[in-house]
């Protein structure tokens, strides 16, 4: 079950704005993740099977203060296609050496791609 998260957050700058970001996409069953009204000081979580209350706990720690607004089921468009492939994020294809796909976050209307990659001979650490 699809469901939208929306949590006020305390946010300060834009460091506070990415700290929020980067909390609320390392959750389990994120999908995307959106900053949204007048001040951008709501995080919109759209996910699948999200813990609400643990996401609001951490974003708590993390930024100060932060209050579950909204949990709502979302429902799938099954009628117009051309408005799917409007909200859709650019496709880019994914690498093989990556084993995750790429993870997108809109950020005033346009996306952002970030993607995770494993490096299969890290370098050895040194103690100094």
């Amino acid at each position: 079950m699809k469901q939208k998260i929306i949590i006020k957050v305390q946010v300060r700058c834009d460091k506070c704005r990415s700290k929020a970001m980067e909390t609320a996409a390392a959750a389990d069953g994120v999908i995307s993740v959106a900053l949204d009204g007048e001040y951008k000081d709501k995080v919109v979580v759209i996910g699948d099977g999200v813990d609400a209350a643990d996401l609001t706990i951490q974003l708590n720690k993390k930024l100060g203060h932060a209050s579950l607004e909204m949990v709502e089921e979302v429902q799938e468009n099954v009628g117009n296609e051309n408005e799917d492939q409007a909200t859709q994020p650019p496709s880019s294809p994914s690498s093989p050496t990556t084993p995750y796909p790429p993870c997108y976050y809109q950020t005033s209307g346009e996306y952002e791609l970030f993607r995770v990659v494993i490096d299969p001979q890290p370098s050895p650490c040194t103690i100094m």
